[in-house]
């Protein structure tokens, strides 16, 4: 339901409330303050949707004040404001507390960090007004004083409902407010957000499907964006020898200088802690007043840099999504994203961050440099303006959330029947189709567990000895992590923290790492204390890693609309359109400039003139030369990777041999094992029954490292996990089978699927390939556009007894791969070519020395630094890499060649393998192997 209307919205308050507006110089409502505040006086449940900087918490808030003003006094808590953050943003806090103040109302805080003191001062006088989160909700639930005054509840606000609402937190708090209802009867909920692609869906989340009022501000009128990729000048010709980079790089950096010197406040969003750290470093070079922001750094790093920024002490902040909720760092005139913001709810969340109450158009400039990265940004860009968000991805039936809910409602009454408990959480919206079966089975297993008593002739549920210590052990449903704390022993200072996974997989002492943009050595690691030790290095002697974050999923929406891109553009260029005039076109349609609309356009052209079909969104293209075949599918990240599994599952069962994976959110690259090409692929798309897709995908998922990381946390949201004494005792591989036939089980898989995959947009794609409603086709080679994608990462899935088909499906890639060897005598010779044609004992043909580097073949930037006879640090660096590589070669000849070719082993990893004594070939490979796995496990650990 939508309604908007209320000219003078002010005249739905009270006298008490409009003194106070007029105190506070709030003359005219703002647009949401306008249409939502008559409902919400009247005491509709509602979901405001507006931009950043509009006003929302008042609009929510003005509303429950009037009433607990005007109501009569009451002993316990009135209203309750439940925010994701654990630290409420302060401007707003003191803000509440003004109105608190003038209103004669007590405000105040719960969360986590709340003091003994000020816990049982709660308890005993409770605010008319709690600001808490989500977890301390469940706490307070279980209170005996904290139950009576939560009985006097009678209004609920969710701000920032859209993050809770795809998340198990919010799932939670779904059955928690479930649990406050039959408490405290049927209270007001209101639900605050910038951005929801499905409002209807999001209401019914917030208010258990009970009627509510939607009220949405039209965003596509409050945001302007530019999609820019940099033409290059001599300017970053110069700028990029002093960076020690490519002219590309230089051109991004000393574009967003420009931005940051044209504005007051510039807030530069990139999608990973990688790149944060590693853009945050070139400014750092160049002195520029701009710092860095995102979770690993400590809190006290991360307060600093946010008032410098409130204070107008620096001109921009680099951040991820940490600064994407709201956290007060004053006025921000503009917005930077960094490459394709991936989602268009983000590019709305973040660029709303610039604009505020008198200026509500919020500016954002996305800066790309790659084809990909340029059409997906274009696609996301147009589609925000328009208001094309995605859907919430709910958590529908997460069934750890109900053994964890179970236990809850346990805890609030003692003693509860079966029914009861099955009634409450079915009221909320996320488990309405939780069905009576499945509900005894997750009782029975906590039962089992030890966490409550099941009276099975009664059908009651009891407190147990385990039950209190579980049920606050487990008040979070965010995976329970061991977090590190980085120290620096020189300074003695904390600046920054890594988390368990990263430690118990890569953390030892010697290996270096970036972090608040310094490189530094870990000395050695304390356990009991949890802490990583480090010293600064100004040069590591070593390969400094490079780790990924995470990539944000790109949706099949946004992907689907580079394919209707590509679908326009292609009979242009075919019919002999000039590429200025088509790019003039997307200008026309795209917020963008002549020269990116071009560049972007550009494989496409170059696809067509080399008369090769053209992956759109109804076409996919399979394209193939030796081990190497690419499925060019504009599906986005999920379909993909459920297709990659897919294929990959079946030809990997058929040929008992490993097949390579890599997945974009436009193609899936495959290197499959000798005798399988291009049309085995198109086989199992053709073939492969869509009604089977969800059973061929848990038996492939079954032995997947996701698949054994989720199940160990869900296990410990069960209460199972101390039966085996911890997954890393018990073993990953045993605790599958131990927990296979169990909702334990269900779930982690169940949740596998929600989180990496789109089995049922999958099956449907099948479907419609088997019709030809889509379109397969093959091409001879590799293509303009299969081979544009960018690398995110490698992952084998190895079946059993595959060992010998593994080493040599690995031995003959390693033996294709291209290197580029560097004499680092003359360092006049360079030369690229394959593994495999590279001489037993390499030499240089100018010099003749044995001392050449083996580079990956888009390192380029270490030539240039060994070549470059004024050195930098990043160029010291790098020529010290090089020489490391070179010595290794002039030692060990072409098997340096050939460790240093596989991915994620540079010249510190290799000289390792290299040294091992062996007792033949295989297990050289088998070490190399080991090493990539290591690599691929430790790219997601950044972000």
């Amino acid at each position: 339901m939508q309604r908007g209307d209320g000219a003078d919205a002010f005249t739905h308050l009270g006298p008490a409330v409009r003194r106070a507006l007029s105190e506070r110089g709030f003359d005219t409502p703002t647009e949401p303050q306008r249409r939502a505040i008559p409902p919400l006086a009247e005491g509709e449940n509602a979901l405001v949707i507006a931009p950043t900087g509009t006003g929302k918490t008042e609009t929510a808030m003005l509303p429950v004040f009037d009433a607990i003003a005007e109501a009569d006094p009451r002993f316990g808590i009135s209203a309750l404001y439940v925010t994701p953050l654990r630290a409420l943003n302060r401007d707003m806090r003191e803000r509440l507390d003004w109105w608190g103040e003038y209103l004669d109302l007590d405000v105040d805080v719960r969360h986590g960090d709340t003091t003994d003191y000020q816990r049982q001062k709660q308890a005993n006088d409770p605010p008319d007004v709690l600001v808490t989160t989500p977890e301390t909700l469940q706490a307070m639930l279980t209170g005996s004083k904290l139950r009576k005054a939560l009985s006097d509840v009678h209004h609920v606000v969710v701000d920032e409902v859209h993050e809770l609402a795809a998340s198990k937190r919010g799932a939670q708090l779904t059955v928690g407010m479930e649990r406050l209802r039959e408490l405290a009867g049927g209270f007001q909920r209101i639900g605050l957000s910038a951005t929801v692609g499905s409002p209807d869906e999001v209401g019914k989340f917030l208010t258990g499907d009970r009627p509510f009022e939607i009220v949405e501000v039209d965003v596509q009128s409050k945001v302007d964006f530019e999609v820019v990729e940099p033409e290059i000048t001599d300017a970053d010709t110069r700028l990029a020898g002093k960076l020690a980079t490519d002219e590309s790089i230089a051109s991004h950096v000393r574009a967003i200088r420009e931005i940051v010197a044209s504005h007051e406040s510039t807030l530069v969003f990139v999608n990973t802690r990688q790149t944060a750290e590693a853009l945050g470093s070139r400014f750092k070079e160049l002195g520029d007043p701009i710092e860095v922001h995102h979770g690993s750094l400590s809190k006290e790093a991360r307060i600093e840099v946010e008032d410098q920024f409130k204070a107008g002490e620096i001109d921009a902040l680099i951040c991820t999504s940490s600064m994407e909720l709201g956290i007060d760092v004053g006025r921000v005139d503009h917005v930077v994203q960094y490459g394709s913001p991936r989602e268009v709810a983000r590019l709305l969340q973040r660029v709303g961050r610039a604009g505020h109450r008198s200026e509500l158009v919020s500016e954002g400039t996305v800066i790309v440099g790659h084809p990909d990265d340029a059409m997906e940004a274009l696609a996301i860009a147009r589609r925000a303006e328009q208001g094309e968000v995605e859907d919430a991805n709910i958590h529908h039936g997460s069934l750890d959330v109900v053994a964890n809910q179970i236990v809850g409602i346990v805890m609030d009454h003692g003693d509860v029947s079966a029914r009861r408990a099955y009634e409450t959480i079915t009221a909320a919206y996320p488990f309405r189709d939780l069905g009576e079966a499945q509900f005894r089975e997750i009782v029975r297993e906590i039962a089992g567990n030890r966490l409550l008593w099941l009276e099975e002739e009664k059908d009651v549920l009891e407190k147990s000895s385990g039950t209190w210590q579980y049920f606050y052990a487990n008040l979070s449903m965010i995976p329970d992590e061991e977090t590190y704390e980085v120290y620096d022993i020189s300074s003695r200072r904390g600046i920054g923290t890594l988390d368990e996974r990263f430690v118990v997989n890569f953390a030892d002492p010697g290996e270096t790492f970036i972090q608040r943009g310094e490189m530094w050595r870990i000395t050695d690691i304390d356990e009991e204390e949890s802490q990583v030790n480090v010293s600064p290095i100004e040069d590591p002697a070593g390969e400094v890693p490079s780790w990924v974050g995470q990539e944000i999923p790109v949706p099949a929406e946004v992907a689907g609309e580079v394919g209707e891109m590509r679908a326009v553009a292609e009979p242009q260029f075919a019919g002999g359109a000039d590429p200025t005039a088509v790019a003039r076109e997307f200008t026309a349609r795209y917020p963008t400039d002549q020269y990116t609309a071009s560049r972007a356009l550009d494989p496409i052209g170059k696809q067509v003139e080399a008369d090769q079909p053209m992956p759109t969104d109804d076409r996919l293209v399979v394209e193939g030369q030796g081990r190497s075949v690419v499925l060019n599918s504009c599906r986005g990240h999920k379909i993909n990777e459920t297709l990659g599994r897919l294929v990959s599952a079946l030809l990997g069962q058929r040929t008992g041999s490993s097949v390579g994976m890599e997945v974009d959110p436009y193609r899936v690259e495959f290197e499959l094992p000798s005798g399988l090409g291009t049309s085995d692929v198109v086989e199992v798309l053709e073939s492969t029954d869509p009604a089977h897709v969800e059973a061929l995908l848990e038996l492939a998922v079954k032995n997947s490292d996701s698949l054994k990381f989720t199940l160990s946390h869900v296990a410990a949201s069960f209460g199972a996990l101390k039966r085996y004494q911890g997954s890393s005792r018990f073993g990953a591989d045993r605790l599958v089978a131990a927990l296979e036939e169990t909702p334990v089980y269900d779930e982690a898989v169940r949740e596998v699927f929600h989180t990496d995959l789109a089995v049922p947009e999958t099956a449907d794609l099948l479907a419609d390939v088997q019709s030809g409603r889509v379109a397969v086709v093959t091409a001879q080679g590799h293509t303009a556009i299969g081979t544009s994608g960018q690398s995110s990462g490698r992952e084998f899935l190895v079946p059993e007894n595959a060992d010998a088909s593994v080493i040599e499906t690995i031995r003959e890639r390693i033996r294709n791969d291209r290197v580029i060897l560097l004499c680092c005598h003359c360092t006049e010779w360079d030369h690229q070519t394959k593994v495999r044609r590279v001489r037993e004992e390499p030499e240089c043909p100018e010099c003749g020395s044995t001392r050449v580097a083996a580079l990956n073949p888009w390192d380029e930037e270490t030539v240039s630094a060994v070549r470059s006879r004024e050195k930098d640090e990043e160029q010291e660096r790098l020529t010290k890499r090089a020489y490391r590589s070179a010595n290794l070669v002039q030692s060990h000849g072409k098997q340096a060649v050939i460790a240093l070719a596989a991915r994620g082993v540079g010249p510190h990893n290799a000289a390792r393998i290299i040294a091992k004594l062996r007792e033949n070939e295989d297990d050289f490979y088998r070490d190399i192997l080991e090493q990539e796995r290591q690599y691929a496990r430790t790219q997601s650990f950044w972000d």
